[in-house]
């Protein structure tokens, strides 16, 4: 199971004002990036080399298999991402990962991240910092997943209504209804639905 790294350090610079000095020191490392919609920043059968912070826009991670596309995640503003197995075991990605708008990025090569870690590690802060996240990452995935198996594709849907407002405000529909394992047409089907004040078929 593909598991994304959302450990957004640089994000947490004014909950640990005292760890500013790590903040700082990596600072001249990261690569401000202005990139239209559709740049392909990680192949899936590639190495994840580098952590993706996005700044400004908004990122999808996917899975192609004979021509089906399948979108697994969404990312925007603040949010930082890596194929995580791959970044962690040096072996090829099975996702892969692209913007969907123009989006301002800054990456972190992976020696640097690997770097701030080990520092980061010896600090009293951190540890409870990344058993907090961690435990939330892995609290979503679960809750995607069951969801996924238990819900119909029309709840899926309302849950981003109510939940996520930014996928349905911000995301072509094509890539919803691939996020939600639905062809376009079924999604239009949903939406004219919930139009017309049914909540199911």
């Amino acid at each position: 199971m593909v598991i994304f790294s959302t450990i957004m350090f640089f994000h947490f610079r004014q909950k640990f004002p005292q760890l500013n000095a790590y903040w700082d020191k990596y600072l001249p490392f990261q690569k401000r990036q202005e990139v239209p919609a559709k740049t392909l920043l990680l192949a899936a059968g590639k190495r994840s080399q580098q952590y993706i912070f996005v700044e400004k826009g908004c990122v999808r991670a996917f899975l192609n298999k004979d021509g089906d596309d399948k979108t697994v995640q969404f990312f925007f503003e603040q949010e930082g991402l890596a194929s995580f197995e791959s970044f962690v075991n040096n072996v090829p990605s099975l996702i892969s990962i692209e913007t969907i708008e123009p989006s301002v990025l800054y990456t972190l090569p992976k020696k640097y991240v690997l770097q701030l870690i080990d520092e980061l590690s010896k600090e009293p802060y951190f540890v409870p910092m990344l058993l907090q996240i961690s435990a939330q990452r892995q609290s979503h995935y679960m809750n995607e997943f069951v969801s996924f198996i238990r819900d119909t594709p029309e709840q899926r849907y309302l849950n981003l209504l109510k939940k996520k407002t930014k996928i349905v405000q911000r995301v072509p529909q094509h890539y919803i209804a691939s996020y939600l394992g639905v062809s376009t047409v079924h999604l239009s089907r949903i939406k004219s639905k919930l139009a017309k004040g049914k909540s199911h078929f």
